[in-house]
């Protein structure tokens, strides 16, 4: 499995964002490219947060079941459902999106294994830095193959 704090998978990434546009078309799912990118900076939020998200119950009870999916060779299957705090219904403006979510990734794998992921998951629950920068890997490259990308 590829990780973002691999270089050569940084500069894939920053290419295939750099190939979107604001007339990227999505292949599935609701969310139009400047929601799918804002989306995207919410995820990265969370590994490079300095506070810990809350716990959510489900996560307890579900999370450990599912959490192996996140950083395994397998693509996430289609139209999977999004945690509330991660629903983009709002209009975003395409530019700020693609400027906002390269600088994340730029950070994330800038910042490296040292300070990935400092708090749990709020669903899944604990990481290791490894399992971090998979995890943002497949989840970037789910949402940017959504687009074409």
């Amino acid at each position: 499995m590829k990780s973002l704090f691999d270089a050569d998978a940084y500069h894939e990434m920053v290419t295939r964002i750099n190939h979107l546009s604001e007339n990227s078309q999505r292949q599935w799912g609701k969310m139009d490219v400047s929601q799918m990118m804002a989306h995207c900076c919410q995820a990265f939020k969370v590994p490079l947060s300095n506070t810990a998200y809350p716990r959510m119950f489900m996560g307890y009870v579900f999370g450990w079941m599912m959490k192996s999916k996140l950083y395994n060779d397998v693509p996430y299957s289609h139209n999977l459902p999004t945690a509330p705090d991660f629903l983009i219904r709002d209009e975003r403006n395409f530019a700020k999106e693609k400027e906002s979510l390269l600088s994340l990734v730029d950070r994330f794998h800038k910042h490296g294994k040292e300070t990935a992921g400092k708090f749990p998951h709020p669903f899944f629950g604990t990481f290791t830095a490894e399992q971090w920068g998979m995890s943002m890997y497949k989840h970037l490259d789910h949402h940017l193959r959504q687009f074409g990308s």
